[in-house]
C-alpha cells in the first residue's frame, strides 16, 4: 500500500481493527471529552511504538494493554495536525494485537465539528452539532490512523443533554440514562462493517425521524422532517435499484440526515446514515439523485475505497457511473446521457477556474504537501466518470462495462485499493480486449492536467431544446428580446432548466438588458429549486445586474454549501464595484460558517486569518 501523504500514521506497521468509543458531547465549552479504545493489529516483526493522527486534541493520558504508555506530541503540521507518537511498555510480534485507549478532549475550534447556537439552527431552540470529517478531520474528533487505507469497526456510546437526540454513522444500539448525569442521556451504537475513519459521523440536535421505506428513515429538525420525507420517498426504489446493479446492500439500515443550512457538501455518504443539504429540498423531488448518488457510495467509497486521497477518482468517478446507471434505471437512458452531459460542463468549469495546467485537474494528482481541501473540486468524479463512460463505449456498452464495475466491487470489497490496482483488475477482467485498451491513452487521462484527451459523444435529446433556448439568447438583438415568453420554458423540467443556465454561464456574459428580460420572461427569481436559483443568480452578476448582488451574497450566506458558495463569492468579488462588499459580508457571516467552508472561501476573496 502506497504511503498517504495526509497522515502520519503508517498502515505498513499496523492498522486498526476496531474502535471503542465514549463521547461526552459539551455543549457548553463546545468539545467532546472522550476516550478511544484502538485495537490494533502488527503487521511487522518487531513493534515498539506507533503513530496516530491528531489535529488540536488535548491528550489526558495513554494506555496499551491497561498498561500505561508514554506518549509525546511532534512537531505540528499546518494541514495534517499533530502527530502522536506512542511507545509501548512491551514489544509485539507480526499478527499480535494489542489495545491502545486514549483519554483526551477535542479542541473548541476542531475543523472537523460544527457547533450551532440555536439561532443558528432552523429551531431556534436548542444548540446542534455535526461533524464532517472528509477528507483528513476526523483526527481533530478523535486520535486514529486517519487514512482511507486503513478500515476498522466501531462501537460506541454517546452522552448527550436529555433534551437532543444523537446520531451515528452505524445501527442504533439502544438508550439509557446517564448514570452520571441525570440530564443527560446515552445513546449506543455499533457498526460491523469495516469502513475507513473518515466516514465516522456523529450528530447531536433535536432531531425526529419518519420512516421513508423497511430499512430507511429520514432524520432532521422537525422543521425539514415531512418536507424531507416527501422528497426523499423514492429512496427504497433507488436501493433497489443499485442492489440489482452492484450486488447486496451490507450495511443494514439505509437512514438520511437533513442537516441545519451550514453543511459543506450536496451529501455525505456516511454509513448508515447519509447527510444531505437542505438545498435539496425542492419541493418537487428534482433533486434526489443526490441520494442515488449517496446511495451509489455504499458500494464505491465505503466498500472498496481510495487508499489515499491521490485515488480519490476511484471512489468518486464510480460513484456517478453507478448513480447515473440508477438513474438510467428509473428515468431511461436518455436522462443519463442528459446528467452526463451536464458534468462534462461541471468539469470544464473546474478546469478553468484551476486553470488548464493546473496539476490538480489530472485524474490522479500528487498531494504531497497539498491539503486534500485544496484539491476538491468535480475533477475526480467527472473526469472520472468521463473515463468510465469512455471504455463502456469501447467495451460493448453499459451493461457489458457495469458487469466489469461489480466485478471490480465483489474483487475489492472492505478493502482499499490504488488506480494501478484498478487498471490491472480492468486488464484482466477484458483479458479478450487488451488490443483495445491498450489503445487508450493512459497518461493523458490520469496524469495530464486539463480536460481529458477523449469527449465523449452524448446522446442530446433531451439538452436539443435547451442548447436551441441557448442559442436564441446568445443571438438576440435588442429587438429580438419582445420575441420571448414564459412558453419557451413551460414544457421544460427543472433538470433541462438548469441544462440552458449552465450553456449560457459557458459563454460571453449577456448584455444586461438580455437578463432583465429573461427575468420578466421566466420569473427566474421565484425559483425555490437551488440549482435553478444558483446559475440564474450567477448569470445576473456576471451581467452586472446591481440588484442581484444582494440575493447573490445572500445565497451565499444562507446556506454554506461549497458548490454554491464560493463561486457566488467569486462571481461578486469579480465585480470590481461589490468586491470589497463580498468581502465584508464573508467577515460578517464566517463565524457561521463550516470551518472547510470558510477557509477556502477566504482564500477565494485574498482574506487572511486573521482579518
Amino acid at each position: 500500500m502506497s504511503a498517504d501523504p495526509s497522515s502520519f500514521a503508517s498502515a505498513a506497521k499496523c492498522v486498526s481493527r476496531h474502535l471503542n468509543l465514549s463521547l461526552h458531547v459539551d455543549f457548553e465549552s463546545r468539545v467532546i471529552r472522550g476516550k478511544v479504545a484502538i485495537t490494533v493489529e502488527v503487521l511487522e516483526e518487531r513493534l515498539s511504538s506507533l503513530t496516530l493522527d491528531t489535529r488540536d486534541l488535548k491528550i489526558v493520558s495513554v494506555d496499551a494493554n491497561g498498561q500505561a504508555a508514554r506518549f509525546t506530541m511532534g512537531p505540528r503540521h499546518s494541514f495534517k495536525g499533530t502527530p502522536l507518537e506512542i511507545t509501548l511498555p512491551f514489544d509485539l510480534s507480526r499478527g499480535q494485537h494489542v489495545i491502545v485507549e486514549v483519554t483526551y478532549r477535542t479542541g473548541p475550534t476542531a475543523p472537523a465539528l460544527q457547533w450551532l447556537t440555536p439561532q443558528q439552527t432552523a429551531g431556534k431552540k436548542r444548540p446542534y452539532l455535526f461533524s464532517q470529517c472528509q477528507a483528513h478531520h476526523c483526527r481533530s474528533m478523535l486520535p486514529c490512523q486517519d487514512t482511507p487505507a486503513v478500515k476498522h469497526t466501531y462501537y460506541a456510546q454517546v452522552s448527550v443533554p436529555k433534551d437532543l437526540v444523537a446520531a451515528m454513522s452505524a445501527l442504533r444500539d439502544g438508550q439509557d440514562a446517564d448514570p452520571q448525569d441525570a440530564n443527560r442521556v446515552i445513546y449506543r451504537f455499533r457498526q460491523n462493517v469495516a469502513m475507513p475513519s473518515y466516514l465516522i459521523a456523529l450528530v447531536v440536535g433535536a432531531l425526529e425521524s419518519r420512516e421513508i421505506g423497511p430499512r430507511s428513515r429520514v432524520w432532521s429538525e422537525a422543521e425539514y422532517v415531512d418536507r424531507a420525507a416527501f422528497e426523499f420517498s423514492e429512496t427504497e426504489a433507488m436501493l433497489k435499484t443499485a442492489e440489482e446493479l452492484a450486488g447486496p446492500y451490507v450495511w443494514g439500515s439505509y437512514d438520511i440526515l437533513v442537516l441545519p443550512p451550514s453543511f459543506p457538501y450536496g451529501g455525505m455518504e456516511n454509513p448508515c446514515l447519509t447527510f444531505a443539504t437542505p438545498t435539496l429540498l425542492a419541493g418537487d423531488k428534482s433533486l434526489s439523485n443526490v441520494i442515488a448518488h449517496e446511495i451509489s457510495h455504499s458500494w464505491t467509497g465505503n466498500l472498496v475505497t481510495n487508499a489515499t486521497w491521490e485515488h480519490f477518482w476511484l471512489n468518486e468517478g464510480h460513484t456517478v457511473y453507478l448513480e447515473r446507471m440508477i438513474c438510467a434505471r428509473l428515468e431511461g437512458e436518455p436522462f443519463r446521457q442528459f446528467k452526463a452531459m451536464g458534468g462534462w460542463k461541471d468539469l470544464q468549469d473546474s478546469v478553468s477556474t484551476f486553470g488548464a495546467q493546473n496539476p490538480l485537474t489530472n485524474l490522479v494528482p500528487s498531494l504531497r504537501e497539498v491539503d486534500p481541501d485544496d484539491a476538491f473540486s468535480s475533477v475526480p468524479y467527472e473526469k472520472g466518470f468521463a473515463l468510465l463512460y469512455h471504455l463502456e463505449s469501447l467495451l460493448g456498452g453499459p451493461e457489458v462495462f457495469m458487469g466489469f464495475v461489480k466485478s471490480y466491487i465483489q474483487m475489492f470489497a472492505y478493502r482499499s485499493v490504488t488506480t494501478a490496482q484498478w487498471k490491472d483488475f480492468l486488464f484482466a477482467y477484458f483479458k479478450d480486449k487488451v488490443d483495445v485498451l491498450q489503445q487508450v491513452d493512459w497518461d493523458a487521462w490520469m496524469f495530464t492536467p486539463g480536460m481529458p484527451p477523449v469527449k465523449p459523444a452524448y446522446d442530446t435529446a433531451l439538452a436539443d431544446a435547451c442548447i436551441a433556448l441557448c442559442r436564441r439568447w446568445i443571438q438576440a438583438t435588442e429587438r429580438d428580446l419582445s420575441g420571448f415568453g414564459a412558453s419557451d420554458v413551460a414544457e421544460l423540467s427543472s433538470h433541462q432548466l438548469v441544462e440552458f443556465l449552465a450553456l449560457l454561464l459557458q459563454e460571453e456574459a449577456l448584455p444586461l438588458s438580455h437578463v432583465k428580460r429573461m427575468q420578466e420572461a421566466y420569473d427566474l427569481d421565484a425559483r425555490m429549486n437551488s440549482e435553478v436559483r444558483f446559475r440564474w443568480l450567477r448569470l445576473c452578476v456576471r451581467s452586472r445586474w446591481e440588484e442581484a448582488v444582494p440575493a447573490a451574497l445572500r445565497m451565499a450566506t444562507e446556506q454554506g454549501r461549497m458548490k454554491f458558495t464560493r463561486p457566488l463569492f467569486r462571481e461578486v468579488f469579480g465585480f470590481d464595484k461589490y468586491r470589497e462588499e463580498a468581502v465584508r459580508v464573508f467577515l460578517a457571516h464566517r463565524s457561521a460558517m463550516h470551518p472547510v467552508t470558510s477557509g477556502l472561501v477566504a482564500k477565494d476573496l485574498k482574506v487572511s486569518a486573521d482579518q
